[in-house]
């Protein structure tokens, strides 16, 4: 079995988040990540059991996924379709584990994501939402999608801007084998909290204004936002998912750029 740690030079590494090596490294990595949701949640009144944890296993090792899996997870995040269908054909024996797609979807990888992602998380594109339900239309499945927005106006990101969101949104009706739960948004890179909680508090509006005008056919209820270094400021501001990789799975040793070019991963 491959090792569960990749091997850059430890100056690469992000040292606030440690490596795990076992199961119960794991464990207690799921469990910090929870406390910080739950006192996040206390903070503003919130019912902690009404946000989702999101692992995200992007560029680590099968090894280490199924450490992950043997700590309870039972749901990964992979920005990649490449590397999500190398992962699930090799742990395809972990019948309960299901794949969320988080990242930019070209319409060449939509067959995967049709057959074998339990929801997709960053749609932005008629064309790929009108590829996404023919595949599935064809496998006889549907697909539970978020629509990706950018909240900080950065051309490096991907998402409809604000302005353009219920526009999209009512486009999708076309597409009966998507079904919309949802908004997604990746915040500023930025050590200014102020600016952070800003691109959550705006999609945060921005759904409960979408609510009043969309088809009854989209609910909305969910905001996919924050990550390792900013889920608890998203939970203050109402996300119900949080995609969280470094701080469950340790330090990657891409740069950013890998993902989102001048964006954290």
């Amino acid at each position: 079995m491959d090792s569960p740690l990749p091997t850059p030079h430890a100056a690469q590494l992000d040292l606030r988040y440690p490596h795990p090596h076992s199961v119960e490294d794991f464990q207690r990595n799921l469990l910090a990540v929870r406390a910080r949701i739950d006192a996040a949640c206390q903070r503003v009144g919130r019912d902690p059991a009404g946000v989702r944890l999101l692992p995200v296993s992007k560029t680590m090792s099968e090894a280490a996924l199924r450490m992950a899996y043997a700590a309870g997870c039972r749901e990964l995040g992979e920005n990649k379709v490449q590397e999500a269908t190398r992962k699930q054909a090799a742990m395809a024996d972990l019948a309960d584990l299901r794949w969320s797609i988080i990242g930019h979807l070209q319409t060449n990888k939509a067959r995967w994501v049709a057959q074998h992602a339990a929801e997709f998380q960053a749609l932005d594109s008629l064309r790929v939402a009108q590829v996404l339900d023919r595949h599935l239309q064809a496998a006889g499945r549907q697909l539970d999608v978020f629509v990706q927005v950018n909240t900080s106006g950065e051309a490096s990101k991907y998402g409809v801007t604000p302005d353009d969101a219920a526009a999209f949104i009512q486009q999708l009706d076309s597409c009966p084998a998507l079904r919309v739960r949802g908004l997604m948004t990746l915040a500023v890179l930025s050590p200014d909290h102020v600016q952070v909680r800003a691109c959550f508090v705006l999609l945060r509006r921005l759904r409960d204004q979408l609510r009043r005008h969309v088809p009854a056919s989209v609910s909305l209820d969910e905001l996919s936002m924050g990550m390792s270094g900013d889920y608890e400021i998203a939970v203050e501001e109402g996300a119900t998912v949080v995609r969280v990789g470094q701080a469950i799975f340790g330090a990657r040793a891409l740069p950013d750029s890998h993902f989102w070019p001048g964006n954290p991963a």
